[in-house]
């Protein structure tokens, strides 16, 4: 015969139960706080601005999608090319490989854009270099007869030649806020959280990214400094803003290509270690990127480590970004 709990046990097991109940349900809460508030995995943030200090429509994606869409969008602004431009080549890669650069694909198929050795686009080694495919995407878009004043997906559609010549367009609202951030139309408009490991940033790898991405002429020489800071210092890489720029996307302004170079910075800041990034008296923090205030904030005029190694008056200008890697 089997036995049952007596009606004082079972009203303790019940209790039991239930406390049992509200203490998971309290962990799992403090879980989801900490890692809220730690920020979880890194992750990057674009958003839009509705002109009236509102928040509009934002994107997130995370790290190695910022890293390459800023990769792509380097490349073309490097080329003189206009928004339109990058904001056609970043909606293709949402589509291609979601900005992520495989090794796979359909028949052979590659990176970011999946393009195939087997029809002219490279070898797979150039293929799966981002800076080489983004270049190679453009060089097709440019032989597009007024691919700027074409919808968009028929004008990727005109490059890619996809069997589904209608699937670029669901992605142009996130490449639109994505290519306007990353010009440096909207200023201060890309955050990413970094991991709080204590690798140590290199500014050599810095300045070989920068060249990689915008080319030799973004490091004129002596004008940029790699100054390593004394003992518990990061050290940092000052990239000059020109008073006059070449490129289309950003008009010729240096307060767009300062914020393009800054927003550069700060989507690379994973893969690179880098810690802080200044421009125009505002400032990114990784170890502020965890709360709930995380993004760009505006540095006060007295701050003292806005004039540590150079003039402070530098920082709220628009001649400089600066650069500080972990260390």
């Amino acid at each position: 015969m089997s036995e049952t709990a007596s009606p004082p046990r079972r009203g303790r097991l019940t209790r039991i139960g239930a406390a049992l109940v509200v203490l998971l349900a309290l962990a799992g809460y403090v879980v989801v706080h900490y890692m809220s508030a730690a920020g979880g995995p890194p992750r990057c943030l674009v958003r839009a601005t509705d002109g009236s200090g509102g928040e509009g429509s934002t994107y997130e994606m995370t790290p190695e999608q910022a890293e390459n869409a800023a990769t792509i969008s380097a490349v073309g602004t490097t080329r003189g090319l206009p928004e339109r431009a990058v904001t056609i080549a970043l909606a293709t890669a949402l589509q291609e490989s979601a900005l992520r650069n495989l090794n796979h694909g359909d028949r052979d198929s590659l990176g970011l854009f999946q393009q195939r050795p087997s029809t002219g686009w490279g070898t797979e080694a150039q293929i799966q270099d981002p800076v080489y495919s983004a270049g190679e995407f453009y060089d097709h878009l440019v032989k597009v007869p007024g691919y700027s004043r074409l919808p968009l997906t028929e004008a990727a559609q005109r490059v890619q030649r996809s069997g589904f010549p209608q699937a670029y367009a669901k992605h142009e609202p996130d490449a639109t806020l994505l290519a306007a951030a990353l010009t440096g139309r909207s200023a201060a408009t890309l955050t990413c959280t970094a991991p709080s490991g204590t690798e140590p940033g290199d500014p050599a790898k810095v300045r070989a990214a920068l060249v990689r991405d915008f080319g030799d002429a973004v490091l004129p020489g002596a004008d940029v400094v790699g100054r390593a800071g004394a003992a518990g210092t990061a050290a940092e890489v000052t990239v000059p803003v020109p008073a006059t720029t070449g490129g289309s996307a950003n008009g010729g302004s240096p307060a767009l290509r300062g914020w393009e170079l800054a927003h550069w910075a700060v989507a690379q800041s994973t893969a690179l270690r880098i810690d802080e990034v200044r421009y125009a008296g505002r400032v990114w923090s990784a170890k502020n990127a965890h709360t709930a205030n995380r993004g760009w904030k505006r540095t006060a005029p007295s701050d003292a480590s806005a004039r540590a190694g150079a003039d402070a008056g530098a920082d709220s200008g628009l001649t400089e970004v600066r650069i500080r890697t972990a260390q």
